[in-house]
């Protein structure tokens, strides 16, 4: 399965090897660092977790709006391996899309950097009730996969080859599809080199038009969807709905601010509510608590080409069991189709801990 999954990977980036004729370069970063400890899972913290970042990127040049909005970022794939230095933990293999983004002069040889990837990884040793028990962190072999890197670049010390260095943040979860699902995440400082593969002289464009973004307030109406399990293990896979009714405003070409409301239907509370009590030693108890939740939200829509990425976050005005936090949030992408229909994707976490991967449709009314 590693091979197949280290494979598919490669397959990737000769794919946009063979197709790229513009400016490209390679990044390899090695990091070491800790893993962040979390309530229930810190017996898991025995060593420094280690690894690289292999990544292929593709420099933008201005040919279209949102780059020069962004200062000209870079788009690409990155292929991660990290050994957690644990044997419960093992190793984690993953794949992602990513973006660089550059802080100033986009054409200097120095450059401080922030790259954010999204995608999935292979864990090698998930839970098992009877050879893994204590891996509470992943409860699967398939996960979804996150990095953030802020780091200083510099390029062609040494003809074309560069040297980088700075802090990165890796994550892995399930988003509780399988139980146990504390995640694991760590941190650390990564050090490595890059490589220019084209050496000619970039030319930037700079023409971005005058076009007024600022929009009159839209409704919204999105249905997210997917399925989940409680934190008990073996309570069985439910799926879910959320109603979430909200207005935007966008207010440049950018961005676009969010208000709304959200009717969450989270089947596996109703079991979770079940066990908690069963567990605190409450066996006679027959009338639960309503498993339904209502909450207000706020957030914020950055558009970057064809996608936009959500962030936002919820406060909840009923939820009569209280079981997780009182506060809640949001991190996906959305994607357009016309001027009225979007689909989404994304992840609902109570401050570190994930509830739900939701996959959303909608109309902007």
């Amino acid at each position: 399965m590693k091979k197949i999954f280290s494979c598919f990977f490669l397959l990737i980036i000769l794919q946009s090897f063979s197709q790229e004729k513009n400016s490209n370069y390679l990044q390899l970063d090695y990091f070491y660092g800790n893993i962040l400890p979390k309530r229930g899972s810190k017996h898991l913290v025995t060593g420094h977790p280690q690894g690289f970042l292999f990544s292929f990127n593709k420099r933008s040049l201005g040919d279209k709006a949102w780059q020069q909005d962004f200062n000209y970022p870079d788009i690409g794939f990155t292929f991660g391996y990290q050994d957690f230095k644990n044997r419960s933990l093992g190793e984690l293999y993953s794949a992602h899309a990513h973006y660089n983004f550059y802080f100033f002069n986009r054409a200097s040889q120095n450059k401080l950097m922030f790259s954010m990837g999204f995608g999935l990884g292979y864990s090698t040793n998930p839970y098992d009730r009877l050879t893994n028990n204590k891996n509470v962190a992943l409860g699967s072999h398939i996960n979804l996969s996150t990095y953030f890197k802020l780091y200083y670049q510099r390029e062609n010390i040494i003809e074309n080859v560069g040297l980088q260095f700075g802090f990165n943040f890796l994550h892995a979860s399930n988003a509780s599809l399988k139980a146990p699902n504390k995640g694991i995440n760590s941190y650390g400082i990564n050090l490595g080199l890059n490589y220019n593969l084209d050496a000619k002289k970039e030319v930037f464009i700079n023409s971005i038009d005058t076009i007024n973004y600022k929009e009159p307030l839209h409704l919204n109406l999105a249905l997210l969807t997917g399925a989940n399990e409680a934190d008990f293990i073996n309570t069985g896979i439910h799926p879910f709905l959320v109603v979430s009714l909200f207005a935007d405003k966008r207010i440049n070409r950018k961005s676009a601010l969010q208000l709304g409301t959200e009717l969450h239907l989270h089947n596996y509370l109703k079991d979770h509510i079940r066990f908690k009590y069963i567990f605190d030693g409450d066996v006679t108890r027959t009338d639960f608590p309503d498993w339904k939740r209502v909450s207000i939200f706020a957030g914020h829509e950055l558009f970057i080409n064809k996608l936009s990425i959500i962030t936002q976050i919820g406060y909840y005005l009923y939820s009569p069991a209280i079981l997780n936090e009182s506060i809640y949030q949001r991190i996906g992408v959305k994607t357009y189709f016309g001027k009225s229909f979007f689909a989404s994707v994304g992840i609902k976490v109570h401050i570190i801990n994930a509830e739900s991967l939701e996959f959303g449709i909608g109309y902007r009314f």
